[in-house]
């Protein structure tokens, strides 16, 4: 089986949703993408009669990280498929019993988004694989420059969005406002573009939604808040909100500033990055690393950061813990070796979800 193309992949979602109706919600996301394209979701969990604490995944937001999307197809398939047979999930050396299977989808229900960027798939699996950004023609400024084309949805998020005022100098976190910037070109403002706002309109929907995890490539890590700098849960008021500590951030190893977060907010992503990291080496071995964000690079704008700061820029928010999973170690594995992958980091998110209790 090779990788899904767009059409393939909403194919899957509809499909799913059709074939197990008692089990599911397809949810049309509200914003076409610039080439016409409707995105959809998928809501997956016993019925219940009071809303459930969810776990929403998003995939696909990066055009050239093409096994996403299959993972997060699997992982909805291999679940409702075993709570319809009364079965259990078997991953390599990893497995999860009827009882667990049936306790998840009773105890929490889970949002999926494969496909976030289908626009910018379509045009790396048949123009440039390795295309990143969506496919905005907006902000090219006349320029004929095809790298100007498009905005780096996970840097289009509204956390620390003016980065130049928000970190240090020579921090060099890993985003542009240069609109022909080929890779991390973060867009004129937040949310100026469709995909992220779709998945605003998801967590919107959803406001019941206590974690979120975004599937990239790639590092074999998982990542947890924050990214913009180290964290600290010492001195509250040392915060992304602070414009004191604007042009101090972002620098490692330094006293001027680390990212506050409460001990115990942080003790539980740690937990549930270490669960998923042990579901996932019980497959066939493979050691992959919980870190923040900022340890594999500094960031500003992402779907983690943004999800997990919502409760803190507004009081009126449910906390969210952000994670976002780099699976495999090149943008286009072999599909013998992605088939792997995905029952790695599927029996990953199974533990993650097990472990959110």
């Amino acid at each position: 089986m090779p990788y899904l193309n767009v059409t393939e992949v909403e194919s899957a979602v509809t499909s799913l949703a059709t074939a197990f109706p008692d089990l599911t919600q397809l949810v049309t996301l509200p914003e076409p993408s610039f080439e016409g394209r409707t995105a959809h979701a998928l809501q997956i969990g016993v019925p219940a009669a009071l809303p459930k604490p969810c776990v929403m995944m998003i995939g696909g937001v990066h055009a050239r990280e093409w096994g996403s999307c299959e993972i997060l197809i699997h992982l909805a398939a291999d679940l409702l498929e075993a709570q319809r047979d009364g079965t259990g999930l078997g991953y390599g050396g990893t497995s999860f019993t009827a009882g667990q299977v049936s306790d998840l989808l009773h105890r929490i229900d889970l949002v999926i988004y494969p496909l976030v960027n289908p626009d910018g798939r379509h045009y790396s699996q048949t123009v440039r694989p390795m295309w990143r950004k969506n496919r905005n023609p907006a902000n090219t400024g006349g320029s004929q420059n095809p790298d100007c084309v498009g905005v780096d949805l996970n840097r289009n998020y509204d956390f620390l969005f003016d980065f130049v005022t928000a970190f240090d100098p020579a921090a060099n976190p890993r985003v542009s406002n240069d609109p022909c910037e080929p890779q991390v070109y973060c867009g004129p403002s937040a949310f100026s573009e469709p995909e992220t706002q779709n998945v605003l309109a998801l967590l919107e929907q959803f406001p019941q939604t206590a974690w979120f995890v975004d599937v990239h490539s790639y590092s074999e890590d998982i990542l947890y808040n924050w990214g913009d700098d180290e964290n600290q849960s010492d001195n509250p008021d040392m915060n992304f909100r602070n414009a004191d500590f604007d042009g101090k951030r972002g620098r490692p190893n330094d006293l001027t500033y680390a990212e506050y977060i409460p001990r115990e907010d942080e003790d539980a992503e740690k937990e549930l990055a270490e669960a998923f990291c042990q579901g996932l080496k019980g497959v066939r071995g493979l050691a992959y690393k919980p870190i923040t964000g900022f340890h594999l690079y500094p960031t500003s704008g992402t779907s983690d950061d943004y999800v997990y700061s919502r409760h803190m820029a507004d009081p009126d928010q449910g906390k969210v813990l952000g994670f976002t999973v780099e699976w495999g170690t090149e943008f286009h594995p072999r599909w013998a070796e992605m088939e792997q992958i995905i029952r790695d980091v599927d029996a990953g998110l199974v533990q993650f979800c097990l472990a959110t209790t």
